[in-house]
Order: C-alpha cells, then structure tokens, then sequence
C-alpha cells in the first residue's frame, strides 16, 4: 500500500520484495522451481498484457519455469519478490522478431509502457516499471566500471558483480526534481521547444552531487527562468523508469513572476491562475496543452489549482 495520501503512476507496488533473501541463491532457486511461481515479460523494453475479465488489460503473467526456459540463463531473469507466498519474476527479452509470433503465440500482446500504464491497475503498471528501470540498468551496466571486466548477476539479479575484482554494483537511480513555480496566485509552466505544439509543463532538472533537492530547485528556476525560490514545499514522488529516474515533485513559492526562458532548456514560459490551470488540464485552453494524468507534472499542477 502507499505510504502516503497520494500515489503517482509507477509507484505503489504491492509485492514484498523479500529483499533480505535475495543473498540465498538456493532460495531464489527454490522459488524460481515452485510450481505457483510466475514471470512477467518484457520484450524490447514492452510489457505482455492480456484482456482482464473486466474488459481491461492486465499483466500477462507465465509460469515461471516456461520463463526460466525462455530467458535462458540468470542473465535475463530478475526475483521482483512475493505476493503473499506467491514468488514473482521478470524476464527480459530482446530482438527483432515479436516473441508472440513464436513461443508466446496466443498468449497475450508486447506493448510500449507509456501507451499502456494508465490502462494497466495502478499496482501492476508499478511492478512493471520496477522490472523495466531494473532491466535498463543491466542492460547497461554489464562490465565493471572499477576494471571493465564482463559483470555477473547476482541476488536474483539486483547486484551485478565483477569476478575479477570482486567490486559489487548496484541499481541506480537518477533523482529530478521536478517544480511548479508560484507566484501568489498564479504558477509558472515552460515549453521546450522539442515538444508538441503548445505543450506547457512544470520544469524539471537532475539533481547534482552536493546538493539538496532545495537547492536543485532553486537553481533551475534560476538557471531556466531566472527566478529566485523563497521557499519549497514537497508533494509527492514517482518512479519513471524512462530509464532510471526519481520525479521529486515540488511546489516552489518565488519572489516575483518577473520569468524570461533561458533560450535553452526553455523555450517559452506563462503564468496561469488557478482557473486558468484548471481549463488547461481540462484541455479547455485553445492552443495549448498540458502533460496527462500519468506525469507528476499533471499532479502538481492539479494539487495546486484545486488547493
């Protein structure tokens, strides 16, 4: 269950991770043979779906030793974790032919993560954006960053370990912070020029070694729109596996709306009041649009314009 009041899509997955028996490799072994276990599968970075009873779609899990035999080998296998007893796996497949043509005929359909999550119930688009960041990140990381040796996976594929010198390494994840400028009563949205025409969204930058999410926040809003932040306040966070990121969404009170685009990273910027902001989730606003429901752009700007 989420921790807090509000979850953003890719967060809330409910398996337990059992994150304490990875290190026991007949464990794994042991809940990789059970007859219960099941496997979800990603092709190409596509999660296999299937039709719900509900008229839906939903994860369209294997059996785990039909998965086992398809990853061939512990290279391509990932121990996601229990649900309840009921041990859970991934599997990462690659290549140019659709597996659904081959050994996965008739048992559901590969589709892109961002045209399916919203589609998806809550907790298992959150599993599969836990098994494709991890999977990106294997893909890669596959030699030693210490010596350039080959790597090894380990504890059911959340470790990789070089063997010849023993250095271990471990999943990353890239924090963002992610900011809705405010001023008074009005918050501040930008465009980059890249993006579809007449998109707005709040602005967003990695955070840097050094320094705290306050103080990422405030020098993007410096740097992208030439404000200067009095104050930060936290919303939520969201897991976007697009590769390996942390959205830290905040809400950031400026000192004036005195706002001009950098030019680089920002194209274009507008101040938008609450009614305003309403009407462009809404879609209400000719000309311009706003990130969906499943960005924490969309959120923020949401928890603000009805606060």
């Amino acid at each position: 269950m989420p921790l807090t009041a509000f979850s953003n899509t890719f967060a809330g997955n409910p398996l337990d991770r059992a994150s304490e028996r990875r290190k026991d490799d007949a464990w794994i072994a042991e809940q990789l043979a059970s007859p219960e276990a099941l496997a979800c599968v990603l092709w190409n970075g596509k999660p296999l779906i299937e039709k719900s009873s509900e008229g839906g779609v939903q994860i369209a899990y294997l059996p785990a030793k039909m998965a086992d035999e398809l990853a061939g080998g512990r290279e391509r296998i990932l121990f996601m974790g229990l649900w309840k007893a009921t041990p859970v796996f991934a599997i990462d497949m690659e290549g140019a032919a659709d597996p659904c043509d081959g050994p996965l005929q008739g048992l559901g359909r590969f589709e892109e993560m961002r045209g399916m999550a919203m589609r998806l119930p809550s907790t298992e688009t959150a599993i599969l954006g836990t098994a494709k960041g991890m999977f990106e990140w294997r893909r890669k990381h596959q030699h030693c960053s210490v010596c350039g040796q080959r790597s090894e996976v380990a504890e059911g594929g959340w470790k990789r370990q070089c063997p010849a010198c023993k250095a271990e390494h471990f999943p990353r994840t890239d924090p963002v912070v992610i900011m809705l400028a405010v001023h008074k009563d009005r918050c501040m949205l930008g465009r980059q020029e890249m993006w579809p025409k007449g998109m707005f969204s709040a602005l967003a930058g990695f955070l840097e070694p050094g320094e705290t999410i306050e103080e990422a926040c405030a020098r993007e809003l410096s740097e992208e729109a030439g404000l200067k932040t009095s104050s930060v306040a936290y919303h939520s966070t969201q897991p976007w596996p697009f590769p390996n990121s942390l959205m830290i969404g905040l809400i950031a009170q400026v000192e004036d709306d005195d706002a001009a685009p950098d030019q680089t990273e920002l194209s274009e910027v507008k101040w938008f009041t609450k009614p305003e902001a309403r009407d462009l989730l809404a879609g209400k606003v000719e000309g311009l649009g706003a990130p969906g429901g499943m960005a924490i752009a969309h959120q923020l700007i949401k928890a603000w314009a009805e606060s």
